[in-house]
């Protein structure tokens, strides 16, 4: 028999492993958050947690904070410092495990002590089914119709479009004649007009006819868009108005009327109905322009934020040896967990100014003389002059807004690449489409420059980019093509 032989060996390697504590995590969720999302987060501690409180008579949280670690300066500076140091380290590695698409964030809970922001929240209404089936219960039809004309509603496009062929919702329960029935209903009843549409031309017939309904005395204008839109909605939309002209008693004039009066009708009235939720922008920061130091100077706007403290007589019975164990124990992690979300919220304020200090400085000319002016400006190169990991930078300006002599801004535009232009001028990707726009808005409307004729007048202002650059742009900007912008 053969013998065999076990043989054991020991290595040792050295390896680095990416350990992040929960706090950790916190403070780069705080750093990441919007205001309404904080405001939300701070609703929830302030419920969970007996040891935090708001600061009544503190002017900021900042100063709140200050007071509240006299006592111990700087204990949680080390931590911070530790976290960026990590991400520096790590790098991608810390970002894809604790970044914006790691963490996971729960939303609930409701306080009630910030009613007058809340208050500007507007709640979220009925869907279009919900609304166009309270309306359908005032239709006076038999119940095969009624029954009918639910299951058209079921079937709306979120245009308030019907994109479904009757003969597919006819089955045993539904006939077809019932939806025809139903559907006739349903387009006279419904407001706005145009829901229940099968076509964006039948929606647009629609809204024409009940605009002749409310205002006959406008009849004939109405009637010339009824004529245009049941015979030549083609080439209205390819602007192809002199063959309108040739082939309609309308001469150019009636035509672009007619257009006009179009521009009144909806696309999607179903959206119209039951418009998207829109939160509001709070601004983060606020830019003001000094003028004896000729600087431009920035503030925290954290006034929905309010000024948090570690509560003293908790600190005090958390210390105090005659209380029994476990409540101190109790006390203890809560005192904890509060001065560190105090440290959290003063660590983002501080890191959001370093970042918005070096926007102010590198792109004084966009402050100074406007959009055409904006730099490239790479976050990494902002990371590199603050000191920390390019994904702080990321989570700093993501969702953040700020408040400036040229109006109320996201941070993040002012983070971009770009190109050079013939004199060696840096100049953005978003300065170079606002020198773009301004080609556009010059042109002779008669004669529209072509895509070509875009990239060669680009090329006169020293700015070189290719034909397709141009398309790409124009396309993102919402510009049509040349052949669309031009005007009979």
């Amino acid at each position: 028999m053969m013998e065999q032989r076990l043989t054991h060996t020991t290595s040792q390697q050295t390896q680095q492993n990416l350990r992040t504590s929960p706090r950790m995590i916190q403070s780069m969720e705080i750093l990441q958050m919007p205001l309404p999302a904080l405001q939300e987060r701070i609703d929830q501690e302030l419920e969970s947690n007996i040891a935090l409180e708001i600061d009544e008579g503190a002017e900021s949280a900042e100063t709140a904070a200050d007071e509240q670690h006299a006592d111990a300066p700087g204990e949680n500076a080390e931590e911070f410092a530790r976290l960026d140091s990590m991400e520096r380290d790590f790098g991608e590695d810390y970002d894809n495990t604790y970044g914006s698409r790691g963490l996971r964030r729960e939303r609930s809970g409701d306080g009630d002590w910030r009613q007058d922001f809340m208050a500007n929240l507007r709640a979220r209404g009925d869907s279009l089914q919900d609304e166009v089936l309270h309306q359908w219960t005032f239709a006076e039809v038999e119940s095969d119709i009624a029954k009918a004309g639910q299951v058209l509603i079921e079937s709306l496009s979120p245009d308030g479009l019907l994109e479904v062929p009757l003969e597919e919702l006819a089955d045993t329960s539904v006939s077809h004649d019932a939806l025809e029935q139903a559907l006739a209903t349903l387009q006279t009843l419904v407001e706005p007009s145009g829901i229940g549409a099968r076509s964006l031309q039948e929606c647009l017939l629609l809204q024409v006819r009940a605009q002749i309904e409310q205002a006959p005395e406008d009849a004939a204008a109405w009637g010339a868009v009824q004529a245009l839109i049941e015979d030549h909605l083609d080439d209205l939309v390819q602007n192809r108005l002199p063959d309108i002209v040739k082939a309609t008693p309308y001469d150019m004039a009636q035509v672009r009327d007619a257009m006009r009066l179009m521009h009144r009708l909806s696309l999607a009235p179903g959206k119209d109905l039951t418009p998207d939720d829109v939160l509001p922008v709070i601004p983060d920061v606020l830019v003001e322009y000094d003028d004896v130091s000729d600087t431009y100077v920035a503030t925290l706007l954290d006034g929905p934020i309010p000024p948090l403290r570690v509560s003293p007589r908790y600190v005090e019975m958390a210390r105090d040896k005659a209380v029994d164990t476990r409540t101190r124990q109790f006390l203890e992690r809560n005192v904890d967990n509060a001065r560190w979300l105090v440290d959290a919220l003063q660590q983002r304020g501080a890191t959001l100014l370093k970042v918005v200090d070096v926007v102010l400085d590198k792109q004084r000319p966009f402050f100074d003389e406007g959009p055409r002016s904006l730099k490239p400006l790479p976050m990494t190169a902002v990371a590199d002059i603050i000191g920390v990991h390019v994904a702080t930078i990321s989570r700093t300006v993501a969702d953040k807004w700020m408040q400036t002599p040229r109006g109320i801004l996201p941070l993040r535009r002012f983070f971009s690449g770009g190109t050079a232009t013939s004199s060696g001028e840096q100049m953005s990707w978003d300065a170079v489409r606002e020198v773009l726009r301004e080609v556009v808005e010059q042109e002779d409307c008669r004669k529209p420059h072509s895509d070509e004729a875009l990239a060669a007048a680009l090329r006169e202002r020293g700015i070189d980019i290719a034909r397709r650059t141009v398309v790409k742009y124009r396309q993102k900007m919402g510009i049509p093509p040349a052949r669309l912008r031009r005007e009979h």
